[in-house]
């Protein structure tokens, strides 16, 4: 393959998948790896080794995941206006290793420190790949979604390794190990991604360089210097959750204003349409991560307390199937849901994306309910069953694979090129919010300290049972409403 493709050479390829995915996909499937691995064992490693509450712990680990999607809205823009997607990636992945390695040296005494530079190097890594993934593609290039599919199945394969591997070292051998184990794949993902990124050509290139190199640079190094001084301020809000609120509703109010303004400066009433109808995708998906979430938060300590260890004919620990699990799921059935749009496209019968969006929500009620339904297989000590909990994570994903790699797609086919980076950034946003949401909803649904294990059974599985509520009414109401959403997104699928 030519090292010097034009953008066009690239979008011109023959068959189902462009070969620069692949080498994406394994960049970000080593981020993954690091990403999961770390939210896996945060709520269990605040309770285990900090000595957090559960309540306490779950408002946590919301403030920390929703600084680290908080950080990906301006990462985008930074990338966008500066860096350029390659540069921004570089730095980001570059400060999620040293933040690892704090980690991995005294994860005891310097865990806010090593999480604050991991926030930041994420905030700059995390919504480049997938932006460079829609520029590989035509605007009107129908392969986009079955390229988002593979991207985000193939991902997960980190996320299921990641999931796995951290909390195992961290609960069996080694703090250390486990927070190096992180670092070591992170390294490994950026080596890679320096390998191949010759083959992009000029996908993901700064949007400076019609200036001159020596006013370019000190742009670039006005972003460094910027994200650095950065890290005293988030060390103080991440440790202090109520700081935490003040400033994920200032950078809401931003967002949305920034937002409006971009939309204000399209002048093409049709594309103002298209922006309006992202962002009812990009609410919801807050929606759908403030009630998902609990997977690292509440289910991870629910996991630990709540669970024996027979998964059908296996013995294992549930924390690792909390982790891993729902990657493991996206694996497997990932290309089944993707066979299955197909054929009902073929036969006429496929739903749009937004009653896609709404069957997402009806399957994640039924996976709450079946988590709030393990109440009805515990013992007398609160011990209940690992499989009716793996089943939730069944339906939970099977709701997830009706949002995430659509979701994704549909917002590069809703936006204007040169707001890919934004509305990426926007969609991670939105996740912040949710994961903050997450952590207030598993604070809420917490006992009391020194609680027994029946009593925070039996919390837990109420505040489930109204997240399946919840879950329900929302994905009615995208169904009722989806012909009006269907008008504002004219000929976008």
């Amino acid at each position: 393959m030519s090292e010097t493709q034009t953008l066009s050479e690239i979008q011109n390829f023959e068959g189902k998948y462009p070969k620069q995915l692949w080498y994406l996909s394994l960049v970000e499937m080593w981020e993954r790896f690091c990403f999961y691995g770390m939210r896996g064992v945060l709520a269990f490693f605040m309770v285990d080794q900090l000595h957090l509450s559960d309540q306490k712990s779950n408002l946590q680990y919301g403030a920390i995941q929703a600084f680290v999607y908080a950080f990906t809205f301006i990462g985008g823009i930074f990338a966008d206006k500066i860096l350029g997607f390659r540069k921004s990636l570089f730095w980001g992945g570059s400060l999620m290793i040293i933040g690892n390695l704090i980690l991995a040296f005294n994860p005891q005494d310097l865990f806010y420190l090593g999480i604050t530079l991991s926030i930041i190097g994420t905030g700059f890594f995390k919504p480049n790949i997938s932006s460079m993934v829609g520029e590989l593609y035509h605007e009107k290039d129908n392969r986009r979604d079955a390229g988002y599919g593979l991207f985000y199945a193939g991902i997960n394969v980190g996320g299921l390794l990641g999931g796995a591997m951290c909390i195992y070292l961290g609960k069996y051998y080694s703090w250390h190990l486990c927070f190096l184990s992180a670092a070591l794949v992170m390294a490994f993902g950026l080596s890679t991604f320096i390998f191949t990124k010759k083959y992009l050509g000029p996908i993901g290139n700064s949007p400076l360089l019609h200036l001159a190199k020596t006013k370019r640079t000190a742009y670039e190094i006005i972003v460094y210097v910027g994200s650095l001084l950065c890290i005293p301020l988030i060390f103080i809000m991440v440790k202090n959750t109520a700081f935490t609120d003040y400033f994920m509703y200032t950078i809401g109010v931003v967002a949305l204003i920034y937002f409006l303004y971009e939309i204000f400066m399209v002048k093409e009433r049709k594309a103002q349409y298209k922006l309006f109808a992202a962002f009812v995708f990009i609410f919801c998906y807050f929606i759908f991560m403030a009630i998902s979430e609990q997977s690292g938060g509440s289910l991870s300590l629910f996991a630990k307390d709540n669970l024996d260890h027979n998964l059908l004919f296996l013995s294992i620990d549930p924390n690792v199937v909390n982790n891993s699990v729902n990657s493991l799921f996206v694996i497997v059935f990932s290309p089944i849901v993707g066979i299955l749009w197909l054929l009902m496209y073929k036969k006429k019968i496929e739903p749009n994306t937004v009653v896609k969006f709404g069957i997402g929500f009806l399957l994640l009620a039924l996976s709450f309910y079946v988590f709030y339904a393990t109440r009805f297989f515990a013992n007398e000590q609160g011990i209940s069953s690992l499989n009716i909990f793996t089943l939730a994570y069944l339906l939970l994903t099977l709701g997830e694979l009706c949002l995430g790699p659509i979701g994704m797609s549909i917002i590069t086919k809703l936006s204007p090129k040169k707001m890919f980076g934004m509305m990426m950034g926007l969609w991670f946003l939105s996740s912040a919010f949710g994961q903050l949401a997450a952590g207030k909803l598993g604070a809420e649904m917490s006992s009391i300290e020194n609680a027994s294990l029946m009593t925070k059974l039996m919390s837990y599985t109420e505040g489930y049972k109204q997240l399946a509520i919840y879950s329900l009414i929302a994905g009615l109401a995208l169904i009722i409403v989806s012909p009006m959403i269907k008008k504002l997104m004219a000929e976008v699928r």
